[in-house]
């Protein structure tokens, strides 16, 4: 399963939001995802209130109007959600924050996301794991070890944590490629395996060249940022595939999935004719 991850690169627009998500379904993704956020309850007053810490690429005076300008509300997320089925994908969203979590419980997607950044925001994580009824992925970008083993025993205290997808994930933006630590994969799947759904792999490279190893190595669930022009304003787009890349990872991800298989029997029917022609045969 492939995540197309939207999150604010529509720059604040849904007429591109739109695009990315027409984008995404000829692309052959099974899921786009946007991101949610209550900028004044997830940002402290000072954090609101200070200039973006690049300027280059925000959208506001400050921080917090920059973040004002990329959100969507509610009811264009419901819009959203509506555009992306009647393409013939599923909808999702990051949720950063208590009051976006319940808002986007309020559609009734079928996963929602939670990012790296409030992995440990408890008061969020009992809301979905209380109130909602889907799929609830985890990144575990910058967590410790202990946190991880936090996160997952408080959605077993309720008996949902089958309801987890956990994500391998290096929080930089973008990951040089000794940095994504690829075998985080074995070691997440080989630890809760069989206390989760499945695992899955977030990634913040560049290309496409280490996607079809994490899914080899056991990520059911491949995500990656997504832009139509990685020179846009705003600090993902340069982490983020353009479209020929999404459609180049969605098309090895497949042939991948494919081909990882046995024989179903000694000779299979494509080597036959080439067995008789150039099977070594002792006179």
């Amino acid at each position: 399963m492939v995540i197309a991850e939207i999150g604010c690169n529509h720059k604040g627009e849904i007429n591109i939001a739109k695009q990315l998500l027409k984008v995404a379904s000829e692309s052959g993704v099974e899921v786009a995802k946007f991101q949610k956020r209550n900028n004044k309850e997830l940002l402290t007053e000072k954090q609101y209130n200070d200039p973006h810490p690049n300027p280059i690429h925000s959208y506001g005076d400050t921080y917090g109007e920059h973040r004002e300008y990329l959100e969507f509300d509610i009811n264009q997320h419901k819009e959203l959600k509506t555009h992306t089925e009647s393409l013939g994908i599923i909808y999702s969203s990051s949720v950063w924050d208590t009051t976006s979590a319940k808002e986007i419980i309020s559609l009734n997607p079928q996963l929602i996301k939670v990012p790296s950044a409030c992995n440990n925001h408890f008061e969020m994580l009992k809301v979905l794991r209380d109130d909602y009824l889907g799929e609830v992925h985890i990144s575990f970008g910058m967590t410790t070890k202990e946190e991880e083993e936090q996160i997952v025993s408080f959605f077993e205290e309720n008996n949902q944590a089958k309801r987890l997808v956990l994500y391998s994930c290096i929080s930089g933006y973008p990951v040089p490629f000794e940095d994504i630590c690829m075998l985080e994969i074995v070691r997440i799947k080989e630890k809760f395996q069989n206390r989760v759904k499945s695992i899955g792999f977030s990634g913040h490279h560049l290309g496409i060249a280490v996607d079809v190893a994490a899914y080899t190595l056991g990520a059911e669930w491949i995500e990656r940022h997504f832009t139509l022009d990685r020179t846009w304003k705003g600090t993902d787009h340069s982490a983020s595939l353009e479209p020929t890349g999404l459609r180049k990872l969605s098309r090895d991800l497949k042939a991948t999935h494919k081909s990882l298989n046995y024989k179903q029997s000694d000779i299979l029917d494509i080597e036959k004719v080439q067995r008789d022609k150039l099977k070594f045969r002792r006179k």
